[in-house]
């Protein structure tokens, strides 16, 4: 009786996939995140106000809701796929794609209409790079719908060659443009188009299989009480990751958020290592919940990004002085070290929260109100960071808080509150297992 309750261990063949293509996915993380991170060897070439304008625009493309719009197609292709419900896949990407589209049109709009007060609120004199961000926007928010397809039928050897093009893309064309034709902020937001085309390019064409296939009618209504907690969960997280530049651009000169975007720019680089695990466990989640299959994925992938995590924090937070002389100016030493240790900090929980978070909202049980918990929590950082700026390190510290909040609350859903609706201990078990 007690063995027929113990969870199953996975097979030996499906672990050994599972680090596999874990493996190539952080290979082609860590590949893109470092021609990426590579363009910011580019601030020595610029000035600091330059840089700092760089970056700024970038966190406004960071903070875009890439992240939910993948994990809905993910979540979708994967479950359409183990269903047999290929018509109404292709409907469904077709009709997300007109909608991303459409709400870039009006964003757009409203942008350009209020692009004096943007540009004089960020102390930007050149409105070709709200334009170029502009560009990036499009292509940014619809590469997410080829990526999450692509990682919904677990497809990540293109996956991964569609991050390699968008890093190999963004170096080539950034280093061009800054080295050979001085354009400075300008040039390096023309590689990050550059770079986002070309994955683009890349997922659109592995991926028209499912697109281009007869297209069914499928239930919008279903379809939308499936994709809200996945919007607001993954759009919450996104904030916590990316806002706090935007803020910093806000309150700090120029030179000083330029200190910070290098300081945030190596601390991020710490998701690279952890983001592939959860990102090749939400679609195997999705696959065991439509066939009822249960799985301990979630333990393992967990005790794998806390400990990355955790190395990677604590490696920066010691080299740190090091690393900020190779990349950037010697200008950049004195705050971008002061700040990393902090930052650093920050990611742990963040990282380890993402895991918990694609646990839950991979699940066919996912609740609208996690989605918005998270999201809440999200806004009541953006409300905090406009009281505590008093100097730089208070803004790494803030987000520590608020990702610390965000790991208790998802750690709370996955095991607190099961325990409180059920009282068993049997029924708090990290499985991706619903039955219905």
């Amino acid at each position: 009786m007690q063995a027929s309750q113990t969870m199953p261990a996975p097979p030996a063949s499906d672990r050994t996939t599972f680090f596999r293509q874990s493996g190539w996915l952080m290979i082609a993380n860590i590949g893109s995140g470092a021609l990426m991170w590579a363009v910011h060897f580019l601030s020595k070439a610029i000035p600091e106000g330059q840089y700092g304008n760089f970056g700024a625009f970038v966190a406004v493309i960071m903070v875009l809701p890439t992240i939910p719009l993948q994990m809905v197609l993910a979540q979708q292709t994967a479950r359409c796929l183990a269903e047999g419900r290929h018509g109404e896949l292709s409907g469904i990407i077709r009709f997300l794609g007109m909608g991303v589209f459409l709400v870039w049109l009006v964003g757009a709009g409203g942008a350009l209409w209020f692009q004096k007060t943007i540009l004089t609120a960020w102390k930007v004199d050149q409105p070709m790079l709200l334009y170029l961000t502009l560009l990036v926007v499009l292509f940014s928010i619809l590469l997410p719908l080829f990526w999450g397809s692509l990682q919904g039928k677990q497809n990540f050897f293109w996956l991964g060659w569609s991050m390699m093009a968008n890093g190999i893309g963004r170096f080539a064309v950034a280093a061009l443009a800054v080295l050979a034709f001085h354009a400075y902020a300008a040039g390096m937001l023309t590689g990050v188009l550059s770079g986002v085309l070309l994955a683009f390019v890349v997922g659109v064409w592995q991926t028209r299989s499912l697109w281009l296939a007869p297209a069914q009618p499928f239930q919008k209504g279903v379809l939308l009480r499936q994709l809200l907690p996945l919007v607001f969960g993954f759009l919450g997280f996104q904030i916590l990751f990316t806002a706090d530049t935007m803020f910093v651009k806000v309150y700090f000169d120029e030179a000083q958020a330029g200190f910070y975007v290098g300081a945030g720019t190596l601390s991020r680089a710490l998701m690279w290592f952890v983001l592939p695990l959860a990102a090749v466990m939400f679609p195997r989640i999705v696959h065991s919940a439509a066939r009822s299959e249960k799985t301990n994925l979630l333990g393992v992938v967990m005790m794998g990004t806390a400990i990355l995590a955790a190395i990677g924090a604590a490696s920066l937070a010691v080299l740190g002085p090091w690393v900020v002389r190779i990349v950037f100016k010697e200008s950049f030493v004195e705050v971008a070290t002061s700040l990393l240790p902090w930052y650093a900090g920050a990611m742990v929980p963040l990282a380890m929260a993402n895991v918990l978070l694609n646990n839950l909202l991979a699940r066919p049980d996912a609740k609208l109100s996690w989605g918005i918990g998270v999201f809440v929590l999200a806004l009541l950082f953006m409300f905090a960071m406009t009281r505590f700026h008093d100097e730089l390190t208070t803004i790494p510290k803030v987000m520590s808080v608020f990702n610390t909040l965000l790991l208790g609350l998802c750690a709370w859903i996955t095991w607190g509150l099961k325990t409180v609706g059920t009282g068993t201990a049997a029924d708090n078990q990290p499985t991706a297992h619903t039955k219905g």
